[in-house]
């Protein structure tokens, strides 16, 4: 049976027992005597240590009715260092005589910093040392780890061989601060109030509670203290240590989410930067505009391209910048929150970003409402029994082709400096006509916001054709206006050729013929090199029959 004493240390009352009353006694006096014996300075100091002394004992007791002992006064006496401690900082303190110089006496050394850990306080630690933000060290240590893959295994061997800077001397080393009377009470009234700084917020939030209810208040009161009474038990000293075990995993979890928001969004917003400012082009990047073009939106459209460039980069970076600054608070409390005034005004401008390119695609869904074309009919100067020849040409001025083929694919060239789209869609048929002449119809399909602008999109296309004795010669290309480059466009020709003219497909005009009829449904790319008459009705090959012949024997 011990006896226990009432003591009042910093303001505050303890139950403490005897023996634990002599030895923080004889620890108070012998801190005091290692000091100076300026009464002020002295005095200002020990007030200091008690208040911090007072603090950790509130942390351990958590119960009004809760004794201190004597393990109790070990621990803080381990947390605020021993008296030979303060005596080695009276005498460089002294030595100094106030001089600039004693900043000197104590250098910088690397502990784990207990006071803002988010595991060992490793990181924490290297940052005071390097004196960088802790943010830096833990971002660098997760690049390790995605990136090389051994960062964890460097935090691990980190925690294990540096100490933990627990008494106020060693965090005054860790952040490179001289050992002296001055620092020591400096440090320790920092520390006090921020610990007051927490009890007011506590107590204000107390305060609130018992404003809404005295009663409830009360019977959470005596709860906690039913359950702290049986804090000693083995059972819920398992469960608290349990708990503490998944808080920690939890963390851990947080903080990758936290270093995943931070890698994901500085990509974004920096592939953003990039990209915002040479979408099409990329020339440092030696990419070709034809893999890489704007969005089909922003062709034909009233708002400037640079501005729905910038409608863009708004509306995919200020999300992820607020996804960057989350991942940043998740890994630091140091990051401040965005200002209402701020978030504001982000919103606004994402909100503003949206309605234009909403607009801007509604505006791009009505330029393909409706179909339009232009129809072209000219007559060919070939009477019966004449022989024609059709052949397909490009010009490779403009666009190069080693094989001319037909495609729906559009190619940006430029024209007397004015941006052009090039295009092979085109597509050749041969009828008989119901004339005595023979002619060619070019139908020019566009489209357009309404009927007259699709038709004078039609129109617009640029396509030529001409005919040199008796060789028809076709573009195996059109040319349109740059901002129809998403619009469906294409050209049919049809030659409508007299009873008995014959017309020779050229091999150049292989990947063009459309679905020509003819008397032994022979393939579009079957019929060039041949000759064919047109008949009553539709065309007949005329040197097709030693083929169909040697088919005929070999199928015999």
């Amino acid at each position: 049976m011990n006896k226990t004493i009432n003591i009042n240390l910093g303001g505050f009352f303890f139950h403490i027992d005897e023996v634990a009353y002599q030895k923080l006694k004889r620890y108070l006096e012998s801190i005091s005597r290692s000091l100076s014996d300026d009464p002020q300075g002295k005095n200002e100091i020990i007030a200091d240590i008690e208040a911090r002394i007072s603090e950790l004992l509130s942390e351990k007791i958590t119960d009004s009715r809760q004794v201190v002992n004597e393990s109790d006064i070990d621990d803080i006496i381990v947390i605020m260092g021993q008296p030979e401690d303060y005596a080695e900082a009276e005498e460089s303190y002294n030595d100094a005589s106030y001089s600039y110089k004693r900043n000197n006496s104590s250098g910088k050394k690397l502990f784990r910093d207990g006071d803002d850990k988010f595991l060992g306080g490793v990181a924490a630690g290297i940052a005071h040392y390097f004196d960088v933000d802790t943010i830096w060290i833990r971002l660098g240590l997760l690049a390790l780890f995605f990136g090389a893959g051994f960062g964890f295994l460097v935090y691990i061997i980190l925690w294990i061989l540096l100490p933990e800077a627990k008494t106020t001397a060693e965090k005054l080393q860790m952040e490179g601060e001289p050992v002296n009377i001055d620092n020591i009470e400096k440090k320790i009234r920092e520390e006090f109030n921020n610990v007051s700084e927490n009890v007011s917020e506590f107590a204000n939030k107390a305060s609130e509670k018992i404003k809404d209810g005295a009663n409830e208040f009360s019977e959470k009161i005596s709860k906690n203290f039913s359950a702290k009474t049986k804090k000693n038990n083995g059972l819920q000293d398992f469960l608290n240590t349990l708990g503490k075990i998944i808080l920690v995993f939890f963390k851990v979890i947080g903080k990758f989410i936290g270093a995943i928001l931070v890698f994901v969004a500085a990509a974004v917003i920096l592939s953003l930067i990039i990209g915002g400012f040479s979408v099409g082009s990329l020339e440092w990047l030696n990419v070709d505009g034809d893999y890489l073009q704007y969005p089909p939106f922003f062709y034909d459209s009233i708002l400037p391209r640079w501005l729905l460039t910038t409608f863009a980069f708004l509306l995919i970076g200020i999300p992820f910048l607020i996804l960057f600054i989350l991942g940043l608070r998740i890994l630091s409390n140091s990051v401040k929150q965005l200002s209402k005034t701020t978030s504001l005004t982000l919103l606004g401008i994402w909100i503003i970003a949206l309605l234009g390119l909403i607009f801007t695609g509604l505006e791009f869904g009505t330029s393909h409402a409706n179909y339009g074309q232009k129809v072209n009919k000219n007559t060919i100067n070939i009477t019966a029994n004449d022989t024609i020849t059709l052949k397909m040409i490009n010009d490779d001025n403009l666009y190069y082709q080693h094989n001319l083929r037909r495609s729906t694919h559009k190619y940006e060239i430029e024209i007397d400096d004015r941006p052009m789209i090039y295009t092979s869609n085109i597509k050749v048929d041969v009828k008989k006509s119901n004339s005595d002449e023979s002619y060619i119809i070019i139908q020019k399909e566009s489209r357009g916001k309404n009927s007259h602008k699709a038709n004078k999109n039609a129109e617009n296309i640029i396509y030529n054709y001409e005919v040199i004795d008796n060789t028809m010669l076709l573009d195996a290309y059109f040319l349109s206006n740059f901002k129809n480059i998403w619009k469906d466009e294409e050209i049919n020709i049809t030659l409508y050729l007299t009873k008995n003219t014959t017309i020779y497909f050229d091999y150049s005009t292989k990947n063009f013929l459309n679905n020509v009829a003819n008397t032994t449904d022979t393939y579009d790319k079957e019929m060039v090199n041949h000759h064919y008459i047109m008949t009553e009705e539709v065309l007949k090959c005329t040197d097709c029959k030693i083929e169909i012949e040697e088919d005929t024997n070999k199928t015999i």
